[in-house]
């Protein structure tokens, strides 16, 4: 029987076991996640369920609106002056940690601080900064060294690591350390004593918490105004038994609905399919560039080369090319810094047989090749399931690890050999607003040990971010993106595979559900 028709089978049955009808009150939302949450610190880790996780516990400086521009969200506003060299921003007043204490500009200092330790476009701006202080409780100071017109695009990016306001306390301590504890001043509060690892992560209703008073909803800007009492994640691996939980309405929102039970989901009177992030998922094989066979760069072409990104997407999404694109480059397309350099090295079928020459041409040795995948995100596991036999094909010896996506997010941090647990390359998805720019899309830095896991040190990628940063308009930005699209073609330290639009299935009793990526404000339940 194929995997398609057992899915179906299976999600057919009835709801096994109910998920705790006691909680079925209107104003409690069950939510089934991407994945599990393995990290709570948005700041130290950067997987998108963690990045979903801090807005509901965490409030931004700035927000984005849905053209992805800033605007002040925490803030009252700011002032730019002495030529853009010293800016100023305000606090709204009436702003609350979780924990009753209210937000002073000295906790604002020492989150930026904390944030701008592990974040290339927050590291970027504090080498710009003279001086970052506290002025008041509610003014923040930046004094620059040069103006540094993207100051509210750094303090507003939703791009993991995110810039979380958290109290002083928490923020002052190691970044390369997670913080004991979730005290956000965001719309929801983390219920810690619920959290059951693998299967319940529990937020509850922030009443202190103080929304905007004044503008329109936007990607993450705007009032955020909270209309449940409770939201509940259920970490549920199994599509099938989500796809009957769902049908049986004993759970409200499925984030990644599998692919091949959406047919079948578009059927039921009760539920919901509609897209609403346009910018899409885009999953990416991730080359550990500092480690054999990834280390050398000739290698990571041969299989740039050798992958045929429609084959990933079929695997994916299926044959209905309206779902998918295969003709991404590395920017979303939704971004005015996409193009089409060097795509055309795409175009016709792939010749397994060079590219496996050029691997012996490059010295491959045949050392193991671990690949990552996670088997609870489809995106990845489908996607990542393609490029290993790919890979296999070319002559590389693959070992093709799956576990859980948050083994995955633990074992990537290590830099070993793979025989001492270590890897040679991992799966991983990105939204599609995390591919926008150079200064968010974490696959474009070749910073070397700052950069992001893989750690790849390629110095005219670095070169051409300076540029793009100081690039006086629009225009030069595109010619600067186009090279860099044409260098990471050439560097290969990551390979986008194409973009998926992944719809969200929920109960037709939610409402007022937000365009982008999961947000728990503004949702009704009927």
């Amino acid at each position: 029987m194929r995997r398609r028709d057992l899915l179906l089978a299976a999600a057919a049955l009835p709801a096994a076991p109910r998920l705790g009808s006691a909680q079925a009150a209107s104003r409690v939302l069950r939510f089934v996640p991407q994945a599990d949450l393995a990290s709570t610190d948005p700041v130290l880790s950067t997987p998108t369920v963690t990045r979903n996780h801090a807005f509901l516990c965490y409030d931004t400086l700035y927000g984005l609106d849905h053209a992805y521009r800033p605007q002040p969200q925490m803030l009252e506003g700011h002032h730019v002056e002495q030529e853009g060299r010293q800016w100023r921003l305000v606090l709204r007043p009436g702003l609350k940690f979780h924990d009753g204490e209210p937000v002073r500009a000295r906790d604002v200092v020492a989150s930026i601080r904390r944030w701008a330790a592990r974040d290339g476009f927050g590291r970027t701006l504090m080498e710009s900064t003279d001086e970052l202080s506290a002025q008041g409780d509610r003014e923040i100071r930046f004094r620059l060294k040069r103006p540094f017109p993207m100051l509210p695009d750094a303090l507003g990016k939703i791009q993991p690591p995110v810039l979380v306001i958290m109290p002083e306390r928490l923020a002052s301590l190691d970044p390369a350390h997670p913080v004991p504890e979730v005290i956000g001043s965001g719309p929801f509060r983390f219920v810690a004593a619920e959290q059951v690892s693998g299967s319940r992560v529990v937020y509850e209703k922030f009443d202190g918490y103080v929304p905007r008073e004044d503008g329109p909803m936007g990607f993450t800007s705007g009032p955020k105004r909270v209309h449940l009492d409770r939201v509940e994640w259920l970490i549920m691996p199994d599509a099938a038994t989500v796809g009957a939980a769902l049908r049986a309405g004993e759970v409200d929102w499925w984030e990644q609905p599998h692919p091949d039970l959406l047919p079948m989901l578009r059927g039921l009177r009760n539920v919901a399919v509609e897209l609403k992030d346009r910018s899409g998922s885009v999953p990416v094989l991730r080359f550990n560039s500092i480690q054999p066979p990834f280390d050398n760069p000739a290698i990571r072409r041969a299989v740039l080369a050798a992958i045929d990104r429609a084959d990933v997407m079929r695997a994916v999404a299926g044959t209905d090319r309206s779902t998918w694109n295969d003709r991404m480059g590395i920017f979303t397309p939704e971004s005015a810094l996409a193009s089409d350099a060097g795509l055309d090295r795409f175009d016709g079928p792939r010749d397994l047989d060079a590219a496996k020459s050029a691997i012996t041409a490059a010295g491959y040795g045949g050392e193991p090749v671990v690949v990552l995948s996670a088997s609870d995100v489809p995106l990845i596991s489908l996607s990542t399931e393609v490029v290993a036999d790919v890979m296999s094909k070319i002559g590389l010896k693959v070992d093709l690890q799956v576990s859980d996506w948050g083994t995955v997010v633990q074992r990537r941090g290590n830099r070993r050999p793979v025989g001492q647990g270590g890897w040679s390359a991992f799966g991983v998805r990105f939204d599609g607003v995390t591919l926008l720019n150079p200064a968010v899309a974490l696959i474009t830095r070749g910073n070397g040990n700052n950069a992001w896991f893989g750690w790849p040190d390629l110095p005219r990628l670095e070169e051409l971010y300076q540029a793009w940063l100081a690039a006086p308009d629009l225009a030069a930005q595109q010619a600067i993106c186009r090279d860099i699209q044409m260098q990471m073609w050439q560097d290969a330290p990551a390979i986008p595979l194409g973009q998926v639009m992944l719809p969200f299935a929920f109960s037709r009793r939610l409402g007022g559900i937000l365009d982008g990526f999961p947000k728990f404000y503004n949702v009704t339940k009927s």
